[in-house]
């Protein structure tokens, strides 16, 4: 992007003032988007933003300055500033030898964006919204996005480091509205990934129909049950919960700070001896992969829990540094105007021993989580509330009965360690998951069928309050 000799003059003046590292981030990144919103083009933008950011570390703090002017005079502007802080003073001649990383992941793209017009794009939308109100009269608001990220990162720093990264995102995704009386349901459709337009072959109109067909099914489900009872939580999408009340408490910035349940556990059990849970940057076609991390670490599979046992955190550079250890390749950022922090990619509970259909059998009474909404979570402590969007009644191991109006209120690492069955229907989400944390990143989350013997079911109907197994 920018001539070498270039990055090595930024770096020998972010190192001036008497700094141990520092770290040059350059972004280049291409957007369209594209809203369908009731029949009609509410929205079409098109865009590029680009710019560049220096990271300056002396001890255990990092200081950052960023620019989208791209010119030698306004990058070492921005290294000057980040190395104002710096108390001491580096008068010999900096050398910076810089040597390019490389990657054997692969993560092709077989039909380049350019390959279709914003207007035939478009069109996809129209096919969207028309499929999901031909699929039932109750079918009243209808809204079709597409969006499309072309990201080109390059990260340098001065212990040699160069690494560089493209990242193409693709994303449609499908809002469907029914109502029936005074009963109104909204589902969303989505799918995604890290490839090119490949992803339509995965028929976005199939994603928006199975939406509108589960808004259509909940408009005549009954109030949800409340109290304690034995909860079964799907697979793929249902790892949402597992990702924001566990995986946030295993990030390596609330584990320095002493926030979260999780610091100081590694080697002790968190969970029973089926359980197994990565993260895993290196999965081809997902939207939390990457080759390197925002901060030139190559990304890795990092085992979180092994058989039940603690095993890791996820580390930036920066948490890393101050505890003296290696990172595992999350230090991610938004874009070029922020600093990275330890952020999840790809997290996920691995396959267990158990047949999904046999969890549903065993099952007495309970609640089955079949898709779970948006929700809250207290990050560190991992204390939660989820909506499940549709739900279904689960009676003498048989779902017999939709139900509307749940959430799931609990303790993620207390969930954790009660899980007592989990299937070996491993699965990761369809497409779609953006992660916030004062930043957003895309990421992916997934799990198998799994239960939950005790858990506490927010709800409106209180006839089956009690246990329930």
């Amino acid at each position: 992007m920018i001539p070498i000799e270039t990055v090595q003059k930024v770096l020998a003046a972010a190192l001036k003032n008497g700094a141990d590292l520092a770290e040059l981030y350059l972004e280049d990144k291409d957007t369209l988007s594209l809203t369908l919103d009731d029949g009609r083009l509410e929205q079409a933008t098109q865009g590029n933003d680009m710019g560049g950011g220096v990271r300056v570390f002396y001890g255990n703090t990092a200081t950052y300055a960023y620019t989208d002017d791209l010119s030698e005079k306004a990058l070492l502007e921005a290294a000057q500033a980040a190395a104002a802080a710096a108390r001491g003073t580096n008068e010999a001649r900096v050398t910076i030898d810089l040597t390019r990383r490389e990657s054997g992941l692969l993560f092709p793209v077989q039909r380049p964006f350019d390959q279709m017009s914003a207007a035939d794009k478009a069109t996809i939308l129209r096919q969207m919204d028309q499929a999901a109100r031909a699929y039932h009269p109750a079918v009243t608001q209808v809204r079709a996005s597409y969006n499309q990220t072309s990201r080109r990162v390059w990260i340098y720093n001065s212990e040699g480091v160069w690494a560089e990264d493209d990242r193409e995102i693709i994303e449609l995704v499908g809002v469907v509205t029914a109502q029936k009386g005074d009963v109104r349901q909204t589902m969303v459709g989505a799918i995604g990934g890290q490839m090119g337009l490949e992803l339509l072959d995965r028929d976005p109109v199939a994603a928006i129909e199975d939406a509108a067909a589960s808004a259509v099914l909940m408009l005549d489900s009954r109030p949800a049950p409340a109290g304690e009872m034995t909860v079964v939580i799907n697979n793929g999408w249902g790892g949402v919960l597992f990702h924001e009340a566990c995986g946030h408490c295993m990030e390596a910035d609330f584990i320095t700070q002493g926030l979260s349940a999780y610091a100081g556990l590694v080697g002790e059990r968190v969970g029973p001896d089926f359980l197994t849970a990565v993260d895993d940057g290196t999965i081809p076609g997902r939207r939390g992969s990457i080759r390197f991390d925002d901060e030139g670490t190559p990304s890795q599979r990092t085992v979180l829990i092994e058989n039940g046992i603690l095993k890791e955190y996820m580390w930036d550079l920066t948490e890393a540094r101050r505890m003296g250890r290696d990172s595992t390749g999350n230090g991610r950022r938004q874009s070029f105007r922020h600093m990275p922090m330890p952020r999840m990619t790809n997290t996920f509970i691995a396959a267990g021993p158990h047949d999904p259909e046999e969890i549903i059998r065993s099952v007495k009474k309970g609640l089955y989580a079949k898709k779970l909404g948006g929700g809250q979570v207290e990050i560190g402590r991992g204390d939660y509330v989820f909506a499940v969007v549709e739900g279904w009644l689960i009676e003498d191991g048989k779902l017999t009965a939709p139900v509307r109006g749940a959430t799931l209120v609990g303790n993620g690492p207390d969930t954790l360690r009660q899980i007592d069955m989990i299937g070996t229907d491993e699965a990761l989400d369809g497409g779609r998951g953006m992660c916030g944390k004062g930043q957003s990143a895309r990421v992916s989350v997934g799990q198998p069928t799994v239960r939950v013997p005790k858990l506490t079911v927010g709800g409106t109907d209180r006839e089956m309050t009690g246990m329930m197994r």
